[in-house]
């Protein structure tokens, strides 16, 4: 008899466990199995805030899941419904509910590729990140003068100090936080890179501006550290620097060529009419431009002049200089 009874305790066990293993298996399936969006992409935004059903629903909506079950289950069991990450998500083709619980686990969301070019100017890269990354570029500029930003990062201004380089910015940062990467940027890749002693013993802040100028000059490597030693010898002679770029940018920048009626126009930037280096930063500069303005090429050079090519003639005396103009011009004509 306890036999018996032991033979039907065991099948009723054995017979739970095989429905347990059953419903794990038919759970598991569900969980894994693939909903095929096919041609079709999918975005799904999460803001701050959003519920994770409201994301499910929004996933089957979209048909990126076919159940809201299994995937609420699994989130619930390991908590990933309290620790939804703000963001864009990109789904296409297969998707299942184990998939896409691990892209918004791990905050795999949608980053916007942005190039920050050297020599670019706090005007074009706001207006560029507000393009690519959906900003406000007047917010963005308006932080040239945000005391508490600039002191955080003990910097005088903001210009110059947006380093150009190619980043990957989340979907819905905001434009303090693509700032902030910006400045930091500057600081990693400028990090060991100054000089103790700098010719006419320019400060950080100096080197920076004599950066910018050597970038908005020319954009060939191997021409910084002459155009670098042009200026340099000049503040050497106290001569007054003569620099094109300069000049556009306190003239809030020119669609159009430089004319000669512009250089008496008067500007804190214009260095045809005032002496020693403009008071800011034109423009970013990259790592080569500053090694060049610590580091300029020994030379007896105090003038320059554009090629056709976009190289640049070099001169010692404004007699030299005048006929590398000439030179030019039969070029042109």
């Amino acid at each position: 008899m306890a036999t018996k009874r032991n033979n039907i305790f065991i099948s009723i066990i054995v017979g739970l466990l095989a429905v347990v293993l059953l419903v794990v298996f038919v759970m598991y399936s569900g969980y894994t199995s693939e909903s095929d969006l096919g041609d079709k992409s999918v975005t799904i935004i999460i803001k701050q805030g959003d519920s994770f059903n409201s994301v499910l629903s929004k996933l089957l909506d979209d048909k990126v899941i076919d159940s809201k079950f299994m995937m609420k289950l699994m989130a619930k069991l390991s908590g990933a419904d309290k620790k939804l990450v703000p963001g864009r998500y990109d789904f296409s083709g297969k998707n299942s509910a184990k998939s896409v619980l691990e892209k918004l686990e791990n905050g795999d969301f949608f980053r916007v590729k942005v190039t920050i070019p050297e020599g670019n100017t706090i005007w074009e890269t706001a207006s560029l990140l507000a393009r690519k990354l959906e900003l406000d570029s007047a917010q963005i500029h308006q932080m040239n003068f945000d005391t508490l930003l600039l002191k955080k990062y003990n910097l005088p201004y903001l210009e110059g100090y947006l380093y150009p380089e190619t980043y990957y910015f989340p979907w819905g940062s905001s434009e303090r936080e693509v700032v902030e990467t910006l400045i930091e940027m500057f600081i990693t890749e400028t990090s060991g890179i100054w000089l103790e002693q700098v010719p006419n013993n320019l400060s950080r802040e100096e080197v920076v501006i004599m950066a910018s100028i050597i970038e908005g000059e020319t954009g060939l490597v191997d021409e910084r550290r002459l155009v670098s030693s042009v200026y340099h010898n000049r503040l050497t002679k106290r001569m007054k620097l003569d620099a094109d770029p300069t000049v556009i940018y306190g003239l809030g920048g020119l669609d159009r060529p430089l004319w000669k009626k512009d250089l008496k126009k008067d500007s804190p930037y214009n260095t045809y009419l005032r002496r020693g280096l403009p008071p800011t930063p034109i423009n970013s500069p990259g790592a080569a431009s500053i090694k060049a303005a610590m580091n300029p090429e020994k030379s007896e050079y105090f003038y320059f002049v554009a090629d056709t090519d976009g190289s640049h003639y070099f001169s010692r005396t404004n007699a030299e200089h005048n006929r590398a103009i000439q030179r030019i011009r039969s070029k042109q004509n």
